[in-house]
């Protein structure tokens, strides 16, 4: 994490147990968005990917297992291309590698406070 970034993960416990949760299954290029006061879908996006449809499953499953809470929706599961976990305030979005760059959700949001995550940020 770049110093100059804000930090608005220390105070969220669940965006930060999702991004740990998606670390452990070596998610690639995780970032959180701060999407509060410019979206009333949520307060934060997650968006990550992995290299394989296996790596795909194991960071979703792994996030689903690894809370306390269910999401909302749960969407994509099936396909294993984009697979939406909705926890209310926290969208996440796990990606195939192909269709992250396609979709490029970070370019979408580039208004939005956002944080790089790397095994040393949580």
């Amino acid at each position: 994490m770049n110093k100059s970034e804000p930090d608005f993960i220390s105070d969220q416990p669940l965006l930060k147990q999702i991004l740990d949760l998606a670390l452990e299954k070596k998610a690639c290029q995780v970032v959180a968005l701060d999407i509060r006061g410019l979206s009333s879908l949520a307060d934060f996006f997650i968006i990550c990917h992995g290299e394989s449809e296996p790596q795909v499953k194991a960071i979703t499953d792994n996030i689903r297992k690894g809370t306390d809470h269910k999401p909302r929706h749960l969407e994509g599961y099936e396909n294993q291309n984009w697979v939406l976990l909705d926890y209310f305030d926290i969208v996440v979005h796990i990606f195939n590698k192909n269709e992250r760059e396609y979709y490029n959700l970070e370019r979408l949001w580039a208004d939005a406070p956002h944080m790089k995550i790397d095994d040393d940020t949580t």
